[in-house]
């Protein structure tokens, strides 16, 4: 009898740890929580999980709570596709979740395949995730090459030819200036400087003598993080008033801070509705529930977190109550006119493109991007 009740007891015990097993949803991310772009990956996480934890909080989706595990890569594309494959095979995640960067997000495409996984919201605009398309990447912002078509456009209406490129020397770098070349040649120009810059260590004392000796009117700055905020200070400590533009990876709050005075004037793209527009549906529930979860503000980065996450919620509310990673995909598959709060997401198995917004902003006074 004992025996019984103790193999009762121990299959109660591994039920119960089966169900603890199953009763969350994991999702996993690698990103640059430490590194050149630390400040913005911390501010669309939290963005993200601004939308992630009111939905656990209202019971989670189909009854499961979604757990974000998420993995320090510290802007190293190795590293990044090392916990990329951690989180798949160890940690046996449904998806993986704004993976931050252009080389890093194409570092992990072979986990992807191999593991037949989704990842949902790629922090990055690459243009090489978009087309040819790979059926386990669903991008939910508009692309680095709309953005710099964009901007290169708005320096042109406005009367400014000489126009110089700084971009960071990987595949984030090179694929903007595929967009940059097609606005150039529209506008029948050339840039009066075209160089490439380290990502993780340019060197300024070749790259500013150059700006500065071009007699350039406007940069256009395409690397990451504190890798432009140095630039652009070195450039005003150069004594150059040439106008700064760059595009919404760095569009953070913490990418202001680190500017410091320096970031009066830059213009940045940007991928999503004016973050302080009370306008927006989008915008509105974003500043609602930040301000519910006792944050002041809500920044551009943030905002792409939130959105890539309603879209994740999304995939895993139409997945059913036992989602697979293969349900998951064809869940994604499935989205028709996701109406964001004012911005529709549409998904088939030959478009995984997600939205085109794209505008411009530029930095005030007060340390805000003002559209």
């Amino acid at each position: 009898m004992r025996q019984f009740i103790r193999a009762g007891l121990v299959a109660a015990a591994l039920m119960s740890t089966f169900g603890a097993l199953h009763a969350q949803l994991l999702i996993g991310q690698t990103a640059g929580f430490s590194g050149p772009v630390a400040a913005g990956v911390k501010e669309t996480t939290d963005g993200a999980k601004l939308w992630i934890n009111a939905v656990n909080a209202r019971g989670g989706v189909n009854g499961q709570k979604i757990e974000l595990v998420s993995m320090d890569d510290r802007f190293e594309p190795k590293l990044a596709a090392e916990n990329a494959k951690k989180l798949v095979e160890e940690r046996n995640v449904l998806a993986l979740f704004l993976t931050r960067g252009t080389p890093h997000n194409e570092a992990i495409v072979p986990v992807l395949d191999a593991g037949n996984v989704p990842l949902v919201a790629p922090s990055t605009g690459s243009m090489t995730l978009h087309q040819p398309i790979n059926r386990h990447i669903f991008n939910v912002r508009s692309t680095y090459q709309r953005e710099a078509e964009k901007a290169l456009d708005h320096l042109v209406a406005l009367g400014i030819h000489r126009i110089a490129v700084i971009a960071a020397d990987d595949s984030f770098g090179l694929d903007v200036q595929k967009g940059l070349a097609r606005g150039f040649k529209r506008a029948n120009l050339k840039p009066v400087v075209d160089m490439t810059a380290d990502r993780a260590k340019p060197d300024f004392a070749r790259i500013v003598p150059a700006i500065i000796g071009a007699d350039a009117q406007a940069v256009m700055w395409i690397g990451s993080g504190s890798s432009v905020a140095d630039g652009v200070k070195a450039l005003r400590n150069a004594g150059s008033a040439a106008q700064v533009v760059t595009l919404s990876n760095n569009a953070s709050s913490g990418f202001i801070k680190s500017l410091g005075d320096a970031s009066r004037g830059m213009i940045v793209t940007q991928v999503f509705p004016n973050e302080r527009s009370a306008a927006s549906v989008f915008v509105r529930e974003a500043m609602d529930l930040a301000k519910a979860a006792g944050i002041e503000t809500v920044s551009p980065a943030m905002l792409e977190g939130f959105a890539g996450a309603k879209v994740l919620v999304e995939g895993l509310r139409r997945a059913g109550r036992n989602p697979t990673r293969a349900s998951l995909q064809a869940a994604l598959e499935s989205i028709q006119k996701l109406d964001l709060g004012g911005l529709d997401v549409t998904y088939s198995s030959g478009d995984h493109t997600g939205l085109e917004y794209a505008e411009l902003s530029i930095v005030g006074a007060d340390g805000q991007f003002h559209r």
